[in-house]
Parts: C-alpha cells; sequence; structure tokens
C-alpha cells in the first residue's frame, strides 16, 4: 500500500511546497498537480492508517518533524481527533473537507450516498482488502463482520475515476465477503481539483514574495 512514496519519485525541491497525504488518492492527485502545474512535490502515507489512529498520528507527526524545513499543505480530512492539534504544530494547512471521500464526490453527493447506506469502495481499499478490514476488525468471525457491515450499510459502492483500473474482480469479492450488493459510480475528478486549487492558492498567499 502507499507508504512515504514521492509520487514520481523525483528528488525534492526545498523551494517547493510539500503536499503529504493519504495514498488512497495517489493517482488522482498527482494527475491533478501535473495538469495545473502545481509547484508541488509530493509524500503519501499509507492508505490505510486511517483504522489505526495511533500509527496515523505517529506518522504523520513523524512525516511533518521531518519536514519542518518545508511550507507543507496535508492532504487529510478530519481523520483523526487530533488533526488541527497536529497540523497547528507544524505550521501546516490542510485541504477543506470531513475525508477523501468528501473532497472527492463533493459534499452533498457524499452525504447523500452516506445517508442511503453506502459503503464506499476506492480501488486502493478494494485491491488490499485483507490487510484493510484485518486492521479494522480484527480477529473478529466473518459473521461479525457481516452484521456490523449490514447494521447500517445497504449497500458497497465501488467509485471509479479516470485514474482507475479494473478492480472490478476485488470490488466483487468484498460484497460478498460483507453479504451486501455491489453498485458502481464513475466519479470525474472536478470536485477534488476544486478543494485542491483552494488549499494551493491559500499556500501560496502565505508564501513570501521572492524579489
Amino acid at each position: 500500500m502507499s507508504s512515504g512514496n514521492k509520487g514520481k519519485d523525483e528528488p525534492m525541491n526545498a523551494a517547493r511546497s510539500l503536499l503529504l497525504g493519504c495514498g488512497v488518492l495517489r493517482k488522482e492527485v498527482l494527475r491533478l498537480i501535473e495538469k495545473n502545474g502545481w509547484p508541488l512535490d509530493t509524500f503519501f502515507l499509507d492508505s490505510a492508517l486511517h483504522c489505526e489512529l495511533a500509527k496515523l498520528a505517529h506518522s504523520l507527526r513523524s512525516a511533518l518533524a521531518a519536514h519542518r524545513d518545508r511550507d507543507v499543505i496535508v492532504f487529510y480530512g478530519c481523520c483523526h481527533p487530533l488533526m488541527e492539534s497536529m497540523l497547528e504544530e507544524a505550521g501546516a494547512i490542510r485541504a477543506e473537507g470531513q475525508n477523501c471521500l468528501d473532497m472527492l464526490l463533493g459534499h452533498e453527493v457524499f452525504l447523500t450516498e452516506t445517508e442511503n447506506g453506502a459503503f464506499f469502495l476506492l480501488e486502493e481499499w478494494a485491491r488490499h482488502w485483507p490487510r484493510v478490514i484485518s486492521l479494522s476488525f480484527g480477529t473478529n468471525r466473518l459473521e461479525v463482520i457481516r452484521e456490523i457491515f449490514q447494521t447500517d450499510r445497504r449497500y458497497i459502492l465501488g467509485l471509479k475515476t479516470p485514474c482507475s483500473g479494473d478492480f472490478a474482480a476485488e470490488a466483487e469479492a468484498v460484497a460478498r465477503m460483507v453479504d451486501l450488493p455491489l453498485k458502481w459510480k464513475v466519479v470525474a475528478l472536478d470536485h477534488l481539483e476544486t478543494v485542491l486549487q483552494a488549499v494551493v492558492a491559500q499556500r501560496m498567499r502565505r508564501l513570501p514574495c521572492l524579489t
């Protein structure tokens, strides 16, 4: 799974800002950076860290400390109770959104699908589902996991972006495991691009003018 990846594996430029974030939408973020020509280096953390809050806090704090000399944009939602205080301590700013799904779908669509009972499935999670489910539910038996899912979820919603590969087989396996129907939604990158544009503009306004 994505962990500490610099995107295109190019040397980091200390004069550029750094986008530090969850690797779950790594391909989408890199495409938008390239499309818009944003002056950003990237560093992505493990996409399953939201399942282990202590490890998320440790990894994020460590990454922020390692790049304390950089102007940092954090690509995370409210994925940890101490997220805002960690960013304040580091002097970093965060993209606006409850989580990566909120940023990708837009708040209204995210809220509607959530209220309808969707369990959102991105490609990165689908391809590493055994690890994700193990981190989330430990050694619980399959019937217990199914009961937990079916308590408030009605269907699995696979999200396909312009960057997605074919992960239908993996998504179908997830749906069978939790015994919920599988639906699909094709998602453009418009909302994600708007979120990133806003935080990049905010970061640029904070930088001192070089003359």
